[in-house]
């Protein structure tokens, strides 16, 4: 069993509060959720207004599957115009 980990710092530009700000985070965890099963929560800077960490988690049975799901949810996180990856991490256990 493989656990793969991707964690995103992003900068979100256009928030001006906490609430736009969990608008947009709500709204990427849904459709990252729906569309590529995967855990995913908000892990750092949450007083923050234009600053997140989100990390989103699968469990495969080989770390060539869940490196394909983990490459698929950054290419959504990616393509986003509302945030922008500062830095991301991939980890595999």
């Amino acid at each position: 069993m493989i656990v793969g980990a991707i964690a995103w710092e992003l900068h979100l530009d256009g928030c001006a509060s906490l609430k736009e700000k969990r608008a947009v985070l709500r709204s990427l965890k849904d459709r990252l959720r729906n569309r590529h099963n995967v855990a995913v929560a908000e892990t750092k800077y949450q007083d923050r207004w234009q600053r997140a960490e989100l990390c989103a988690a699968t469990v495969s049975s080989d770390q060539q599957r869940a490196q394909q799901v983990l490459s698929r949810a950054d290419a959504l996180v990616a393509a986003d115009a509302r945030v922008r990856i500062i830095d991301s991490v991939t980890y595999f256990f």
